[in-house]
């Protein structure tokens, strides 16, 4: 898999506990991809893409490293992305 929805991305990371709270989220302008802020839940995320995701207190800085076919444990879910910011998990 080269690229996934950016919702559905969300979800299997772990960002958010539904895919429909990850399409809100960028609906809501909450989401920029390498920079530039994201309103469409089904734009394309590659790998190599930095996410930029601002959650009710806090704003990520994600690097996307990979995806997944279904969503799994926290700990597969660490496993596609790398925290730009070197924040314990």
């Amino acid at each position: 898999m080269e690229r996934q929805r950016l919702d559905k991305w969300l979800w299997h990371a772990r960002l958010v506990k539904a895919r429909t709270n990850a399409a809100a989220l960028v609906a809501a302008g909450h989401v920029r991809i390498n920079g530039v802020r994201e309103t469409s839940p089904g734009r394309a995320i590659k790998a190599g893409d930095v996410l930029t995701v601002g959650l009710d207190r806090s704003v990520r800085v994600l690097k996307v490293t990979g995806f997944a076919e279904r969503r799994g444990d926290a700990a597969s879910a660490r496993a596609l992305y790398v925290d730009l910011q070197g924040r314990p998990e």
